[in-house]
């Protein structure tokens, strides 16, 4: 009876680096690195989903200079469904409203509900604000201007390593992805809901400034957030309900949860946290918004963790009796996407029994001694 347990993880995939390949990546990197600053301050950080995918590509080929075309290509046959499913997203999102006036005295009931006891009555964006807008850029201006700005890129890079490093771990982790994004949607066009700027423009609370982007004032960086100014502006208002910006964050820290020790764990809820205080203090976000957002990531990870489980039982029982899979074990099967014990490629295998003992020769026996 096969034992199933856990292999090493796999080896990389390709030729290994030379020392001539090592100087060539330094320099395709560097390359890079100056080619994305000059645009980032030319055009704007990349918030459109198309050139995010970009400049990803491009990352990757300077980074594997040394793989051959083909390698490069697959990138772009794997990821353009993708970016093609977020430019859809992105359009779709735009007439979530149909017309109608956005759901938003209910969001800030909630949010009194829940902290009015401790910011005077007053909404947590409201009390934030009066607490810490200044009319000058502060440091926290320019900290939350970083963090709203790694919702475009985080998840994004973070699929990106995974398709370089482990593609099956890639597949689970864009199954998931995808899965959250569509509920999002779907929630935008069922419960069209407003953001705390919108409710201040329209008289339901004083006066709420939107200030995600005004940290990059500091440096002079006035060119740094055209696209994301210009995709404010042309974005629907009434995508608030369920928060995704934070709903990103916390899916990809609970995706790579189990792949690091847990002493490194509250390090990593930093992130999502950050990302809370920026949306909130910025008037892009109610918090019932973004305690929405959090449940859906676990519900994402809930049903399609089962999904999974589901279709590999499937597949099981169709399977002939005595027949063995071919390769490794769908991946996601554990709740967070990850292996049982946190290893990185570390997917369940059949271990094929030990090989039998060579049968043992009788050595002639010696002539006597005379």
């Amino acid at each position: 009876m096969a034992v199933v347990t856990d292999p090493q993880p796999p080896a990389p995939t390709g030729p290994p680096v030379s020392l001539a390949g090592g100087r060539r990546r330094v320099i395709a990197m560097a390359v890079w690195s100056v080619a994305f600053v000059v645009a980032w301050l030319a055009i704007g950080l990349p918030t459109d989903p198309a050139y995010a995918f970009l400049w990803i590509w491009a990352g990757t080929i300077a980074w594997n200079s040394h793989r051959p075309r083909r390698s490069h290509l697959a990138f772009a046959r794997d990821w353009i469904p993708v970016v093609l499913l977020l430019a859809v997203y992105n359009l779709s999102r735009g007439f979530a409203d149909n017309g109608a006036t956005p759901h938003a005295y209910e969001l800030i009931v909630a949010d009194r509900v829940m902290f009015g006891w401790a910011t005077g009555g007053e909404v947590p964006t409201v009390w934030l604000q009066e607490h810490l807008y200044q009319p000058n850029v502060r440091w926290w201006d320019v900290l939350a201007s970083w963090v709203y700005f790694s919702h475009f890129v985080v998840a994004l890079a973070a699929a990106a390593v995974l398709w370089l490093r482990n593609r099956r771990r890639w597949v689970a982790y864009m199954r998931r992805f995808g899965f959250l994004c569509a509920a999002g949607l779907v929630t935008y066009f069922l419960y069209p809901a407003a953001p705390p700027w919108w409710a201040a423009q329209n008289g339901l609370l004083t006066e709420v400034a939107r200030i995600s982007t005004r940290g990059w004032k500091a440096f002079g960086m006035h060119g740094a957030g055209n696209l994301l100014n210009a995709g404010q502006i042309a974005s629907n208002p009434v995508a608030a309900m369920p928060s995704l910006h934070t709903a990103w964050a916390l899916f990809v820290v609970l995706f790579f949860f189990r792949s690091v020790r847990r002493r490194w764990w509250p390090l990593l809820l930093t992130y999502p946290l950050a990302m809370t205080f920026t949306l909130v203090y910025s008037g892009e976000h109610y918090v019932i918004d973004v305690l929405v957002g959090w449940a859906y990531v676990g519900l994402t990870f809930l049903v399609v963790g089962l999904a999974e489980r589901w279709w590999a039982a499937r597949r099981a029982r169709r399977r002939p009796v005595g027949d063995t899979p071919d390769g490794p074990a769908e991946a996601g099967g554990e709740a967070l996407g990850e292996p049982a014990d946190g290893r990185v490629g570390a997917t369940p295998h059949a271990v094929p029994p030990a090989p039998a003992a060579p049968p043992e020769v009788e050595e002639p026996a010696r002539p006597a001694a005379r």
